[in-house]
């Protein structure tokens, strides 16, 4: 079992990854909250294959439980659905002291996050991710949000969790299209600053899912290391969390201009890199030899390499409305090279041409 603190100035919290974490999570809880009434948000992929193991874990360490089930999917993380779980939390009384489990990946993640912080002005929140996405970004660092139709997660707030619980056994149950979608965040944090870890993934890209797997308590700890780095540096996304975003400017785009029923998250992000890094190089802001690299990765991952058929007009717009943008300026990020990036100060002229990429 690997045990990874988050170290910020005003709560450092743990996160724990470890097979079979689940059936540990009732004792996690009572250990950090006490004796409390939990909710378990989760949907309907995640609820048939973790709900009763998660429960049964919760009420054998003395917890109550109430539990709600919402349908899968991006377009779950909206507003209508965030007064449901409002809805629920009254139903269920949850007060200050309790809590509120997200059991499922980054969607509901997202919104049980969102309503944890502002139900009663905020109640304890526990992280327990199942997809590979989830894993290795989402749950960690507090950003918590739901979309509305003009963007991706433009209302939302920063609220840590109490803690995280990573169980990589939840992964076996993937689906490809949700694997695919996690292997575009891990790929990230390969490029913006692991080589290390993009040296790994090159090497067991071959083998296909199976190989990655053999590593995916490596995998993990890199991940989520990195981003507890990053986040205790720069909790509130001012400078240097920023760079977390690598690929996420193009893929917000997408998925906007998508309404969230195209490409999932990380395929989006792995065709961002993939664009951001063509014209970075083109522009000879990216060491030359970078972008062929990459794309040998993703290709190798079976990512997508080929932009929706969107008239760039649409997509610029999208990216006006992005969250890194100031006024009229974006902050985008650039490859200098494998394992190393910085935050470029630009406006959406810089994207033009992209389509023909």
């Amino acid at each position: 079992m690997q045990k990874i603190i988050v170290p910020l100035a005003s709560r450092s919290y743990p996160i724990h990854i470890g097979s079979g974490l689940l059936d540990s999570l009732g004792a996690y809880v009572r250990e950090a909250l006490g004796e409390i009434t939990v909710a378990v948000v989760t949907d309907d992929n995640v609820a048939p294959l973790y709900l009763s193991r998660a429960v049964k874990s919760l009420l054998a360490a003395g917890l109550k439980v109430k539990s709600i089930t919402l349908p899968h999917g991006e377009a779950t993380k909206c507003l209508s659905r965030l007064s449901d779980l409002y809805d629920f939390l009254c139903h269920a009384r949850i007060t200050r002291k309790d809590a509120v489990i997200a059991l499922g990946g980054g969607v509901i993640g997202d919104l049980t996050g969102l309503a944890a912080a502002t139900f009663l002005r905020g109640v304890h929140f526990v992280q327990v991710p199942t997809t590979l996405l989830a894993q290795v970004d989402s749950s960690v660092g507090g950003k918590v949000a739901v979309d509305l139709p003009q963007g991706k997660n433009l209302v939302g707030a920063f609220y840590q969790p109490d803690f995280v619980l990573i169980d990589p056994d939840t992964l076996n149950t993937l689906t490809e299209e949700f694997w695919r979608d996690g292997l575009g965040e891990v790929v990230k944090y390969g490029c913006i600053n692991d080589a290390e870890l993009f040296t790994l993934l090159e090497q067991a890209a071959p083998g296909g899912r199976a190989a990655l797997m053999e590593h995916i308590d490596t995998i993990l700890r890199h991940c989520v290391q990195a981003k507890a780095d990053v986040v205790a540096q720069d909790e509130r996304d001012t400078g240097l969390r920023m760079t977390l975003n690598f690929g996420h400017t193009i893929a917000h785009a997408v998925e906007t201009c998508q309404h969230y029923e195209g490409l999932r998250h990380g395929e989006a992000v792995s065709l961002g890199m993939h664009v951001m890094t063509r014209l970075t190089e083109r522009k000879g802001m990216t060491v030359p030899g970078a972008a062929d690299r990459l794309d040998a990765l993703l290709t190798a991952l079976q990512m997508p390499m080929q932009l929706p058929a969107i008239p760039e007009s649409d997509l610029l717009s999208a990216m006006g409305m992005d969250k890194k943008s100031a006024g009229k300026v974006l902050r985008i990020i650039a490859l200098s090279r494998i394992g190393e990036c910085f935050i470029h100060e630009t406006d959406v002229s810089f994207f033009a041409g992209m389509t023909t990429l």
